[in-house]
């Protein structure tokens, strides 16, 4: 789950960032924090992506989805 650091010096790798409101930048800090990346993958690891997240999941990272999480791009 590391994103791809290659391109980090790039302005295009960036430029997504110019129209994005608040929940998408709020998403790529979050993406990025070790801490969640380990927690997400446990929840992978044990095949509970598709169920509802577990509430101390939910609590410790304010999360709540309406619908299934996508990427914002690929």
């Amino acid at each position: 789950m590391r994103p791809d650091t290659s391109r980090w010096r790039a302005d295009s790798a960036y430029e997504f960032m110019d129209d994005a409101g608040v929940d998408h930048l709020a998403w790529e800090c979050l993406r990025r924090n070790g801490d969640y990346q380990r927690d997400y993958a446990a929840l992978r690891n044990a095949s509970r992506l598709d169920n509802p997240l577990p509430e101390p999941a939910e609590r410790r990272w304010g999360l709540r989805f309406r619908r299934s999480a996508t990427p914002l791009r690929l």
